[in-house]
């Protein structure tokens, strides 16, 4: 089963991702649309999952959180004995754990994930990779690179761009 995108989701989408707040009249008003088939639109990429939640977006540096870093690290498929097997989705899973984890990644490269951390300082960062993510087991080395200054940001998914909109497939257990 198939399910299309029209323009008028994408325009819907559009609103929502740069402001989950708005009620479905005031986007209806914005797009041209009755109220009751934005509703329904949106109801239904609710269930379909292509809207996977709604979140505020916090602003770090008023939460004493605004040290970012990068953390690249390394599976150990097997323990030092040859005995072991680990995964790259166990070890990522291990990781999504921590509350100060906003990303992790599974990546190609020299690497295999790809952490993103907010923490209060360099300090923190520091404690985090000694104390916490080098004990994951799995982990064999990390490489950290810490941001200096941010420019962009964004949870946001360019859709006014898009000249096709997408077809969302329907396998059964999810999308």
């Amino acid at each position: 089963m198939e399910f299309k995108l029209d323009e008028k989701d994408l325009a819907i989408l559009a609103f929502i991702q740069r402001n989950c707040k708005l009620a479905a009249r005031q986007i209806a008003r914005k797009i041209g649309s009755p109220i009751t088939t934005v509703f329904a639109k949106i109801k239904r990429m609710e269930k379909l999952g292509v809207i996977k939640e709604y979140k505020a977006i916090l602003d770090s540096h008023k939460l004493n959180c605004s040290t970012t870093a990068f953390i690249f690290a390394s599976v150990s498929y097997r323990t030092k004995d040859n005995e072991q097997l680990f995964s790259q989705r166990d070890v990522a899973k291990d990781i999504a754990k921590f509350p100060e984890v906003q990303e992790v990644h599974i990546i190609t490269g020299d690497w295999d994930l790809l952490v993103k951390l907010k923490a209060e300082n360099v300090d923190a960062v520091g404690i985090f990779v000694i104390d916490k993510l080098r004990l994951v087991k799995g982990i064999e080395k990390t490489l950290t690179c810490m941001v200096f200054e941010t420019r962009k940001e964004t949870t946001e998914i360019p859709l006014e761009t898009r000249k096709n909109p997408g077809i969302i497939r329907l396998y059964p257990g999810g999308v």
